[in-house]
């Protein structure tokens, strides 16, 4: 599941697309709106809208070219949609600009398709090493 800011809480798919619509007008007004990008990005993934997710994920990049969530989230919608290449990427990314929760990571489903991978695995090995050392 996408990282967020705030905590996640259970909802049904009518609420779900009520908070997409109510999401979807405040950006009619305020396309540039960090917040409502971030709240109906993960909507849309909960929803099973990847595409549309992905979409607002790349726009957050813009607007937030150096947050780690963002390129954490970025990387999730990537791997929901099989694109690994470009998910690897977004993660290094949100790595480089400073996300270390490896152990959400790792058990972040979004991420299956990546954390399946042998070498992708001894990277976030060596990455655990590297913060513990620097602790």
């Amino acid at each position: 599941m996408r990282k967020e800011h705030a905590p996640k809480v259970s909802r049904k798919k009518e609420d779900i697309d009520f908070e997409i619509a109510f999401y979807e007008n405040i950006l009619k007004a305020t396309p540039h709106f960090i917040e409502a990008l971030t709240a109906v990005g993960d909507l849309y993934t909960r929803a099973g809208l990847w595409q549309k997710g992905l979409e607002v994920d790349l726009k957050l990049t813009e607007l937030r070219p150096e947050d780690a969530l963002v390129f954490y989230n970025l990387a999730c919608s990537y791997a929901l949609l099989n694109q690994t290449r470009a998910a690897l990427s977004a993660l290094t990314k949100a790595i480089d600009f400073g996300y270390d929760d490896f152990e959400y990571l790792k058990g972040d489903t979004d991420l299956d398709n990546l954390l399946k991978d042998e070498h992708f695995q001894q990277y976030i090995k060596q990455l655990e090493k590297k913060k513990k050392a620097s602790k």
